[in-house]
């Protein structure tokens, strides 16, 4: 069972308060507004950041009790039972063993670990503390994708054949983008793997539930800007630096990949960072041997559904999910009104917190993010040896 220091409370320190540590924040702060029958109440405690920008935001805006440089004395701080590990992912491995190893619950960014050793680590200090875990899995929170998964478990598109993902952005492709953390592999790992690869994986795996664990790989990776402007100062992954010193970027910019599921099912993946004219450009597709189901991220409220038909001539019809369908009713009353991007998180807090406060792991976990760091792990093997590897 995991460890609730005070009933009724759950006291939360944020590390890393960039954009997805103020993401969690909210969602924390927002969790009693949509689930007022949470078992605990969040309190923010502390944020550790080492901007004193940031750092000042946390307590002016967000009302944190306060907020230091130091991550590790927050990690280890008494009056601390949550902690959301949101910096860098070269950080995340360190502040989730030190969290969960000083006997504090861990909520943290995919992808967990820059690889699979990385997250492995976290994995086996979240077990060795009995402590519970959650991961940023967020896209599989949407009622929609939800809705997706209870179709296919009942069996309403018959046995899965095939199933694709897609994650396209361009946040990347500005050649003249800053040489931030996420270009050195030191600092992120892998590139477009680990930032949007990692969901699909996840995604794939949860929609098919029962065999849809992916069982081997063969892809391809490509750079295809190979150098950018050296980054002078801190950077998000938006910034520019036209002008500057060049200097390598160390991993991919895109990837493709098929798949082979436990089930039998066929799969694919594509995934980019450097995709001029897409923004979050997140879609999945899985078929069946009576019908189909289709979700875009960007129409989250949709569902594309080819059910109950014959074999030919059958035709696609777009569902509106309403108030029943996951957990758009804890947000809003009805079909057609649209949830955002920081709904999903909320989600993901309320699982966190009921996973803490039951001690049974609910909604996406550090065993999903090593499932995750496995699948990428045997892909860029795949593509260095240029063969089919089994995960």
């Amino acid at each position: 069972m995991c460890p609730v220091r005070i009933p009724g409370m759950l006291r939360v320190a944020v590390v890393g308060f960039g954009w997805m540590g103020q993401v969690h924040t909210r969602a924390y702060s927002r969790l009693l507004h949509h689930y007022p029958e949470t078992p605990l109440r969040p309190q923010l405690v502390a944020v550790a950041d080492p901007a004193p920008a940031r750092r000042d935001l946390a307590t002016s805006s967000y009302g944190f009790s306060r907020a230091q440089a130091d991550w590790e004395q927050v990690v280890s701080s008494e009056d601390v039972d949550a902690v959301s590990v949101c910096g860098p992912n070269s950080v995340h491995r360190d502040v989730a063993v030190a969290a969960a190893e000083a006997g504090k619950h861990v909520w943290v960014e995919k992808p967990a670990g820059r690889h699979l050793a990385d997250t492995v680590e976290i994995a086996e200090a979240v077990r060795l503390a009995g402590v519970c875990s959650a991961v940023g899995f967020n896209y599989r929170n949407a009622p929609a994708v939800q809705l997706a998964r209870e179709l296919i478990a009942e069996g309403r598109i018959g046995g899965v054949e095939s199933a694709s993902v897609r994650l396209l952005s361009d946040y990347s492709a500005d050649p003249n983008g800053a040489l931030s953390w996420r270009f050195d592999p030191e600092l992120a790992g892998t590139g477009v793997l680990g930032d949007l690869a990692s969901h699909g994986f996840d995604l794939l795996s949860y929609v098919l539930g029962a065999g849809g664990r992916i069982a081997e790989v063969v892809g391809d990776s490509a750079t295809f800007i190979p150098s950018r402007p050296r980054a002078t100062g801190p950077v998000s992954h938006f910034s520019t630096a036209a002008g500057g010193p060049l200097g390598p970027v160390g991993n991919e910019d895109y990837i493709s990949a098929l798949l082979r599921f436990d089930s039998g099912a066929r799969g694919s993946i594509e995934s980019s960072r450097v995709a001029v004219g897409e923004q979050c450009t997140y879609e999945l597709e899985v078929r069946g041997e009576r019908g189909a189901v289709r979700w875009d991220f960007r129409r989250m409220g949709e569902l594309s559904v080819c059910v109950d038909q014959g074999y030919s001539d059958a035709a696609w019809q777009t569902c509106y999910v309403g108030s029943r369908a996951g957990d758009l009713g804890a947000f809003q009353p009805g079909a057609g009104v649209a949830m955002g991007y920081d709904d999903l998180k909320v989600i993901e807090a309320e699982r966190f917190v009921r996973s803490v406060a039951t001690g049974e792991p609910v909604g996406a976990t550090i065993d999903d993010a090593v499932e995750s760091a496995s699948v990428i792990d045997a892909l860029v093997r795949s593509v260095d040896e240029r063969r089919w590897v089994a995960v």
